[in-house]
C-alpha cells in the first residue's frame, strides 16, 4: 500500500529518494541514494563499459540503438502513463514529448557514422604529399543532469547522441522525476545487458554535485541558469568540459501581416503546454499594433477553453515542482501591482497546484513577469509599433534560448535578427521535434548543442591525422630547405593567393 506525503515534494526517507504525485500526494516510487563513493564507483564502471561500447562501432551501436527505440515505441502508452503520474503531465503531452524522444534516438543512431567517422579532408599547398583525416573520437564517460519537465526527451537529446557517439553514460535525473529515468535506464538494459553502458544515480543535488567531481569526461546539463553556474564551476576544478542547457525567456513577434489564427494557436499552445513548464516556451508576445486587439481576442478565447486538472485527458496539469508556484504567483502580483491588467486568469487563477492560464496585457517591461522565466502557463502580450520593435523588445533580456516569429513575407528575416539559438518561423516549439538541427542558446540560456550533427560532435574530440603518401614536393618544414626551395615556395603562394580574386 503506497503513502500519501506532500504532492511534488522529493522526500529522502531511510535512504532512499521517495517521488510522489504532484497533485495527490500518491507515492509513485522509492529510488535508492546515491553517495560520493557510490557515483565514482558508477563512473568507474563506465570507464570499462565505454571501451567495450566504442568497440562495436558505429554499426553495432546502431542495432542496439534501434532496438531502444522500438522498445520505447512499443511501451509508449506504459511510458506516458507513468510520465503522468509522477509529473502530472497530460497524457497527451506525455505523448508527445516521449514520441520525440524516440525520434531522436532514431536519428543519432542512424546519422552517427556520416556525421563522426574517419574523412578525408584538403591539404595545404605546402604539403601536398600528405593527406589529411579527420574523425571524431568519443569522450569516454559522459554525466547527464536533467531535468524534471521534460524527462525523457530532454536529458535524452544528451543521452542517445552521447551513446550514438560511443560513450557510455551516467545520468542523474531530476529528483521530481526519479521513476521516469529509472524506466528508460532498465529498458535500455534490456537491449545492452553485457555492461553498465547506460547508469543512473538518484538523489538531491548534492549527487548531481558528485557526478560533477566524479572523473567523467565531460557534463551535459539542463535546468536553471542559477543552478547551471554552479555546475560549471565545479567542473572548472578539473576543467571538465560543459554543455549548458539553461533557462529561457522566448519571445514570439506577431508581424501586421501574420495569419492571426495560426499565431494565436501556436501561441497558446507554446506558451502554455505542459502548463507552461517548457525552457523554450512562449512567456513574451509583442504584437503591430494594426493587428493587437484581434490578436490578444483570439488568444483569449482559445485558452479560456482549455480544461485544468490532474485527470490524464485534460489539457493542462499541476505545476510538477511545487517551490514554482510561488514564482508564478509573484510574477502575477508584480505585473498587476504595476499596471498590467488580466485579460484572462491573474491572481486567482493560482490554485495550488494548479494554475489556471493567465493572459496579461500592459506590463512594464521591466517587471519580473517581463524579465524572468516564469516557467508556469501565463503570457504577457505586447502592443509594439511593429516587429522590428518587436525585435529590440526580444532581445532586451540576458536570455537567448527560443523563439517564435509569425510574418507571411518577413519571417527570415526577422529570424536571423532575434538573439536566440532557435526560432519557428509561423509555428512555435517545433525547432525541438527536428532531429536535424541543433539545440541550445546563448547568453543566460547556456552553451553548448544538442541534437543534429552538432549534436553527436558535442559529445566527441575531433582528431586530426596527417599521413605522409609520397616524397617531399615543396620542402618547407625542414632544415634541408635552401634559398632556392623557398623562392620556389614564395611563387607558388603568390600564384595561388596573390589575386585580389
Amino acid at each position: 500500500m503506497t503513502a500519501t506525503r506532500t504532492p511534488g515534494v522529493p522526500a529522502i526517507d531511510e535512504g532512499s529518494l521517495i517521488s510522489t504525485n504532484p497533485a495527490t500526494g500518491e507515492e509513485v516510487g522509492r529510488f535508492p541514494v546515491a553517495s560520493p563513493d557510490s557515483v565514482t564507483e558508477a563512473v568507474t564502471r563506465a570507464r570499462d563499459a565505454a571501451a567495450w561500447w566504442a568497440g562495436l562501432g558505429f554499426d553495432g551501436r546502431k542495432r542496439r540503438l534501434l532496438a531502444f527505440r522500438s522498445v520505447l515505441t512499443n511501451r509508449l502508452e506504459e511510458l506516458a502513463a507513468l510520465m503522468h503520474r509522477e509529473g502530472g503531465k497530460p497524457r497527451a503531452d506525455a505523448l508527445v514529448e516521449a514520441i520525440a524522444a524516440i525520434d531522436h534516438v532514431a536519428w543519432a543512431a542512424q546519422h552517427a557514422r556520416k556525421v563522426l567517422g574517419r574523412r578525408r579532408v584538403g591539404s595545404s599547398i605546402l604539403l601536398k604529399e600528405h593527406a589529411s583525416y579527420l574523425e571524431y573520437l568519443p569522450y569516454g564517460v559522459i554525466g547527464v543532469i536533467g531535468p524534471w519537465n521534460y524527462p525523457i526527451l530532454t536529458p535524452m537529446g544528451s543521452i542517445a547522441y552521447a551513446l550514438a557517439a560511443g560513450n557510455a553514460v551516467v545520468f542523474k535525473p531530476s529528483e521530481y522525476t526519479p521513476a521516469v529515468g529509472q524506466w528508460f535506464v532498465d529498458r535500455f538494459a534490456e537491449i545492452v545487458p553485457e555492461h553498465p553502458v547506460l547508469q543512473i544515480v538518484h538523489g538531491l543535488g548534492d549527487v548531481g554535485a558528485a557526478l560533477c567531481r566524479s572523473g567523467v569526461d565531460k557534463i551535459a546539463f539542463t535546468g536553471s541558469t542559477a543552478t547551471g553556474k554552479k555546475v560549471m564551476a565545479a567542473a572548472a576544478e578539473s576543467l571538465t568540459p560543459v554543455l549548458l542547457e539553461c533557462g529561457g525567456k522566448d519571445a514570439m513577434i506577431v508581424a501586421a501581416d501574420a495569419d492571426l489564427d495560426a499565431a494565436a494557436a501556436a501561441c497558446v499552445w507554446g506558451g502554455l503546454t505542459n502548463a507552461g513548464q517548457t525552457c523554450v516556451g512562449i512567456e513574451r508576445v509583442y504584437v503591430a499594433d494594426k493587428v493587437f486587439d484581434d490578436f490578444l481576442n483570439r488568444v483569449v478565447s482559445r485558452a479560456a477553453k482549455l480544461s485544468v486538472g490532474a485527470e490524464p485527458t485534460d489539457d493542462i496539469g499541476p505545476i510538477t515542482m511545487p517551490s514554482q508556484i510561488d514564482i508564478i504567483r509573484r510574477h502575477i502580483e508584480d505585473a498587476l501591482t504595476r499596471g498590467g491588467r488580466a485579460a484572462l486568469g491573474g491572481a486567482e487563477a493560482v490554485q495550488p497546484p494548479f494554475v489556471s492560464p493567465t493572459i496579461l496585457v500592459d506590463v512594464p517591461e521591466d517587471s519580473a513577469a517581463v524579465q524572468e522565466e516564469t516557467f508556469g502557463p501565463t503570457l504577457t502580450i505586447a502592443r509594439v509599433r511593429d516587429a522590428a520593435e518587436g525585435v529590440r523588445l526580444a532581445n532586451a533580456t540576458g536570455y537567448g534560448l527560443g523563439g517564435a516569429i509569425f510574418s507571411r513575407s518577413q519571417g527570415l528575416d526577422l529570424a536571423r535578427q532575434v538573439r536566440s539559438g532557435m526560432t519557428s518561423i509561423n509555428s512555435s516549439l517545433t525547432f525541438a521535434g527536428m532531429p536535424a538541427l541543433p539545440f541550445g542558446g546563448v547568453g543566460n540560456s547556456g552553451f553548448g548543442r544538442i541534437h543534429g550533427a552538432d549534436g553527436l560532435r558535442e559529445f566527441t574530440r575531433p582528431k586530426a591525422v596527417v599521413k605522409r603518401r609520397g616524397p617531399t614536393v615543396l620542402a618547407a618544414m625542414t632544415f634541408d630547405r635552401t634559398e632556392k626551395t623557398m623562392q620556389q615556395i614564395v611563387r607558388v603562394v603568390q600564384l595561388v593567393h596573390g589575386r585580389s580574386k
